[in-house]
């Protein structure tokens, strides 16, 4: 008999995560992968979320020329309407749908739709961590 998993995916998302313009130049995402080591960037205009860059996509820009490097923003790359949940949506749930759609990450709103947090592969990774630890 499984129980199912109601903690809410607001414990475990990454608040405030780094966000981009949809304007920002690809060398400008690199930086932020590199530097604060992030391999997801929401997009951002007017306030709202419109898109998100994953690593992956930067590494498939790496190879345009430089011309054309010079000419995509984040807007030509990034993946429109990024999958958002509510902080209240069970940790379940999330990973469920992020497993069945292949996806490394997700972006956690409040009921305005503003952005506050993203939830990763990786944080999937440390509530299993915790699970099989018994700390949840």
């Amino acid at each position: 008999m499984s129980t199912k998993l109601e903690l809410p995916i607001q414990e475990f998302t990454t608040p405030y995560p780094v966000t981009a313009r949809e304007d920002s130049s690809i060398e400008e995402l690199l930086d932020i992968v590199k530097n604060i080591k992030v391999r997801h960037i929401p997009i951002m205009s007017d306030g709202k979320v419109i898109g998100i860059v994953s690593e992956r996509d930067l590494r498939i820009a790496s190879a345009l020329s430089t011309r054309e490097k010079f000419l995509v923003r984040a807007e030509d790359l990034m993946t429109p309407n990024p999958i958002t949940f509510k902080g209240d949506t069970s940790i379940e749930d999330v990973i469920t749908e992020m497993a069945e759609k292949k996806i490394g990450s997700v972006l956690v709103a409040d009921e305005k739709g503003d952005l506050k947090g993203i939830f990763t592969v990786t944080d999937a990774l440390d509530v299993l961590i915790e699970i099989l630890r018994g700390k949840r």
